[in-house]
C-alpha cells in the first residue's frame, strides 16, 4: 500500500494535467463548431477533411491510451518491485547466520525486515572495524541509535527511494558481483543513506571526504556525494591506514614497517642523521625512514670514549648525559624521541617527518627493483636511498681463534652497549688491557687510567708502534704523548705484537712474540675499523680494493638513485686523491651533502674533513688532510697558556663536538702575527704548535696541537696546494706565538 500510494502521488499530477488539456480542447472545439456549423458524415470523422473536431478526438484517444499504458506499467512495476523486495529481504535475513562466527553487534540481531533494505549494511563496517586497537568502542555502541534513525527515515520516506536498492544486482554502482564472490562472511555495500557517524574515526581524521576501501576484507564504503562513482575512486591514504590497522592484530611486528619510503637511509649513525636533517631542510614535507640494527636512536659516538668516562654521575650509563669540558651538560642523542615520528604513522604523516626503524637490518638490496629486504624478510621500496652503514670494529685473529672464554672477556668498542658493558666491567675487575695505540685506544687508556687512581684498577695499553698514535704523530710527538698517557696512570707496553691469548685460572694470558706474558681480566681490542660493505654483493655496488668501502663519484653517488656517506664511502678528493675517512666530521659533512644531492642539489664534495682527539681535558689536537707519520713533517711549537686546552676551547666555542661549528665555506685567513717565534729551550716542551705534513713539498695535512678554532685556515692552506719556502711564516697565520 505504501508503494501504491507513492506511485499514485507521482502519476496524479500527470493525469490531472492531461484531463485539463482535454477539457480545454473540447471547449474550444464546441465554440468553433457552434459558430461555423459543418455537417460531416460520422463515417468520415477520423479520415475526413481537416477540422477541429477530428483532431480533438485523436488527442483524446491518445491520452486515453497513454493513461491505460501508464497504469499497466505501474501495476507491473509494483509487482516486480514487490517480488524483488521479498527476494532482497530473504537474502538479508540469511546474512547474519553466515556471519555468526565473528562478534555480532546488537544492530544485526535487532534489524527488522521492513528496514533491512536501508540498514542491512550499517552493522557490517562496525563489525569489521571494532577489533582495531586504535579505534574506540563508541562507534559500535552508537550503531544501534543510528540504525534506528535510518529505519525511521525508511518508514517515512517515499517508496521511490526504497526501490533503488533492489536493482542492486543490475546496477554498476553497487557492484553486486564482488560481494557475491567474497568469502562466506559477505560484507554488503553501504548505500547512500548511510549516516556519517557510522564512518570509522581514523578515516574521518585523515580525510574530510572519507571513502576508505578495505581491500583485504572486501568492504566498500560510499558517501552520498560519491554514490554514482565506483568504489575504486576511494582515496588511497585512508585505504593504507585502515589496512595497516587491521594488520596490527594479525602481525604486530610487520605492521610497524612502512612498505614504501621516498627517502630510505640504511644505517642509524651520524651520517644518516645529517642526511635526514639536510633532506628535511630542503624538502620540508619529505618522509625519511632510517633503518638501523641498533636499538637506539641516532647518537654521536665521540663522547663514548671521551666525556662520558669523566662524568661524576653514577647513573651515566642510563642517562647517557655528560658534562662537556666547558661544564655544559648534554645528551649523546642528536634529538629526543619526540623529534621523530613513529614508523606506524609514517604513511599517514601529512607533513612528513623522520622515522627510525630500530633493531632491523637490511640484508639484501634490489637496485633494479628499488627495494630492500630486512632480516625478517619484510621488503621496503624506495625512491632514493642512502647507504651509511658505517664500519665494524676489527678484532685480532688470535682472539677469534682463542675460544669462547676469551671472547666473553673481550670488548670491541663501538656502540652504546659497548660503553655500558665496559663501564660495568671496569668496576668489577682488577686489571684491563687495551690493545691498540690509535685514537680510540689512547683515549680509552687515558679515561680508564684516571679511574685507576680512584679504584685501584690496573690499566695496561699495548701496541706495536714505538709510541702512542705512532702512525699519525711524528716520533718525537708520539713519545711525548706516551709519557702523557703514563702520567695518567696507564702502564704502556710499546713494540708489542700479540702471539696468542689463552684463558687460565680465571685470567686472560696474553703471550707476546718477544716472549713477554701479560695477565689481565679483560681485553679491549681497539685495532681499527672495517667498512661495512655487506650489501655490495646483492646491490652490485663497486668496492675499492685499496681503501675499502663503496666507490662513489664526486656527488657521493654509487648509482643514479643511491648515495653513500660516512665511514663506508670511498670518495675522490680533488686535492688529495681517492680517500676513505673514519671520523665524526666527515660523517657530518658527507651525510649533509648526500642529503642535499638526494633532493637535487648535485653538489660535488669539496670539503676537507677534520678530526680531533682529546687525551683528557688538558691535551687535545685537531687534524685535517693526510696525517701519516711516514710523510716528512715540519713542526712549529710555542709555549702553551691556560687557554690552550680542550676545556678552554669548548668554553670559548660553546660546544664539545667541535666539528659542529665547522662549515664548508673557505674562511678568511687572519693577519699573520708579527711577533717573532721564540726559541724553544727545552726540546720536549710541546705546549702548542702546528705540524705540517708534506708530499712533494706541498702541505697535504696539518695537525693543530692544542691550537683550537683555527681549522678554516688549515683547510685553506691545503686547498690552495701551494709550495711554501718557509713554513714558519705559514705557522704565523695560526697566531700560536700570541699569549
Amino acid at each position: 500500500m505504501l508503494k501504491c500510494r507513492t506511485v499514485w502521488k507521482k502519476l496524479a499530477p500527470l493525469a490531472r494535467a492531461s484531463s485539463t488539456v482535454c477539457r480545454q480542447n473540447v471547449r474550444r472545439a464546441g465554440l468553433t463548431n457552434g459558430r461555423i456549423p459543418i455537417r460531416v458524415p460520422t463515417a468520415h470523422m477520423s479520415t475526413g477533411p481537416a477540422g477541429g473536431g477530428g483532431d480533438n478526438l485523436k488527442y483524446a484517444l491518445l491520452v486515453g491510451l497513454a493513461g491505460i499504458g501508464g497504469l499497466t506499467y505501474a501495476v507491473k512495476t509494483l509487482r516486480g518491485d514487490q517480488k524483488r523486495y521479498e527476494e532482497r529481504i530473504a537474502e538479508i535475513e540469511s546474512r547474519p547466520h553466515k556471519a555468526t562466527k565473528g562478534p555480532v553487534t546488537d544492530v544485526q540481531t535487532a534489524a527488522p525486515a521492513a528496514e533491512a533494505s536501508e540498514t542491512d549494511a550499517v552493522p557490517e563496517p562496525e563489525l569489521e572495524a571494532a577489533p582495531s586497537p586504535e579505534e574506540p568502542s563508541p562507534p559500535a555502541e552508537n550503531a544501534a541509535p543510528d540504525a534506528e534513525a535510518v529505519a525511521h527515515d525508511a518508514e517515512a520516506a517515499p517508496s521511490s527511494k526504497t526501490t533503488e536498492p533492489p536493482p542492486a544486482a543490475h546496477e554498476p554502482v553497487v557492484e553486486a558481483s564482488p560481494v557475491e564472490a567474497a568469502p562466506p562472511a559477505a560484507i554488503p555495500v553501504v548505500e547512500e543513506e548511510l549516516p556519517p557517524p557510522t564512518e570509522p574515526s581514523p578515516a574521518e581524521l585523515s580525510e574530510p571526504e572519507p571513502a576508505p576501501t578495505l581491500v583485504e576484507e572486501s568492504v566498500t564504503l560510499t558517501e552520498p556525494a560519491a554514490a554514482a562513482e565506483p568504489p575504486a575512486t576511494a582515496p588511497p591514504e585512508p585505504q593504507s591506514e585502515v589496512v595497516a590497522e587491521s594488520a596490527v592484530d594479525s602481525t604486530p611486528a610487520s605492521a610497524k614497517v612502512p612498505s614504501h619510503a621516498p627517502y630510505l637511509l640504511i644505517g642509524g649513525g651520524t651520517a644518516s642523521f645529517a642526511a635526514a636533517r639536510s633532506i628535511r631542510a630542503r624538502d620540508p614535507g619529505a618522509k625519511v625512514l632510517i633503518v638501523t640494527d641498533e636499538p637506539d636512536l641516532p647518537y654521536m659516538r665521540p663522547p663514548l670514549s671521551k666525556e662520558l668516562w669523566f662524568s661524576d654521575d653514577p647513573s651515566v650509563t642510563e642517562t647517557l648525559r655528560f658534562k662537556q669540558w666547558n661544564g655544559k651538560e648534554r645528551s649523546i642523542y642528536f634529538q629526543p624521541p619526540s623529534f621523530y615520528i613513529k614508523p606506524e604513522d609514517f604513511d599517514s604523516a601529512e607533513n612528513g617527518g623522520v622515522a627510525v626503524l630500530t633493531c632491523r637490518k637490511v640484508v639484501h638490496m634490489d637496485v633494479r627493483g628499488n627495494k630492500v629486504k630486512l632480516d625478517d624478510n619484510i621488503e621496503i621500496s624506495y625512491d632514493k636511498c642512502l647507504v651509511a652503514t658505517g664500519g665494524i670494529p676489527r678484532n685480532l685473529q688470535v682472539i677469534e681463534r682463542a675460544g669462547e672464554e676469551v671472547k666473553k672477556r673481550t670488548t670491541l668498542f663501538r656502540k652504546i652497549e659497548d660503553f655500558k658493558s665496559l663501564e660495568k666491567v671496569s668496576r668489577n675487575i682488577n686489571s684491563i688491557t687495551i690493545i691498540g695505540g690509535g685514537f680510540l685506544g689512547s683515549e680509552l687508556a687515558c679515561a680508564l687510567g684516571r679511574r685507576s687512581t680512584e679504584s685501584g684498577l690496573e690499566v695496561i695499553q699495548m701496541f706495536p708502534e714505538k709510541g702512542n698514535m705512532g702512525k699519525v704523530l711524528p716520533e718525537y710527538l708520539s713519545n711525548w704523548t706516551t709519557e702523557k698517557v703514563k702520567r695518567e696512570g696507564v702502564k704502556v707496553i710499546t713494540e708489542s705484537l700479540v702471539k696468542s691469548v689463552t684463558y687460565k685460572d680465571d685470567k686472560l694470558e696474553i703471550h707476546l712474540k718477544d716472549g713477554r706474558l701479560v695477565k689481565t681480566d679483560h681485553i679491549v681490542a681497539a685495532v681499527g675499523l672495517e667498512p661495512n660493505i655487506d650489501l655490495a654483493k646483492s646491490a652490485g655496488l663497486e668496492v675499492d680494493s685499496d681503501f675499502g668501502g663503496y666507490r662513489v663519484n664526486a656527488e657521493l653517488q654509487a648509482r643514479s638513485n643511491i648515495w653513500v656517506a660516512g665511514d663506508a664511502a670511498c670518495f675522490y678528493d680533488i686535492r688529495l686523491g681517492r680517500r676513505r675517512v673514519e671520523h665524526h666530521d666527515h660523517a657530518v659533512v658527507s651525510g649533509r651533502l648526500a642529503g642535499e644531492n638526494m633532493t637535487g642539489a648535485n653538489k660535488p664534495y669539496w670539503h676537507q674533513s677534520m678530526f680531533w682527539s682529546d687525551l683528557g681535558p688538558d691535551v687535545g689536537y685537531e687534524a685535517i688532510g693526510i696525517v701519516d707519520s711516514s710523510l716528512p713533517t715540519v713542526g712549529v711549537f710555542a709555549k702553551a697558556t691556560a687557554k690552550d686546552t680542550p676545556k678552554a676551547a669548548t668554553e670559548q666555542s660553546g660546544t664539545g663536538i667541535r666539528s659542529e661549528s665547522e662549515t664548508e665555506d673557505t674562511a678568511t685567513s687572519p693577519v699573520a702575527s708579527a711577533t717573532p717565534p721564540p726559541v724553544v729551550e727545552h726540546k720536549d716542551d710541546y705546549g702548542k704548535g702546528v705540524i705540517f705534513y708534506l708530499r712533494d713539498k706541498v702541505v697535504v695535512g696539518i695537525i693543530l696541537w692544542n691550537v683550537f678554532n683555527r681549522m678554516p685556515i688549515a683547510r685553506k692552506i691545503i686547498k690552495d696546494g701551494e709550495e711554501h719556502a718557509d713554513l714558519n711564516e705559514v705557522a704565523k697565520l695560526f697566531n700560536i706565538h700570541e699569549d
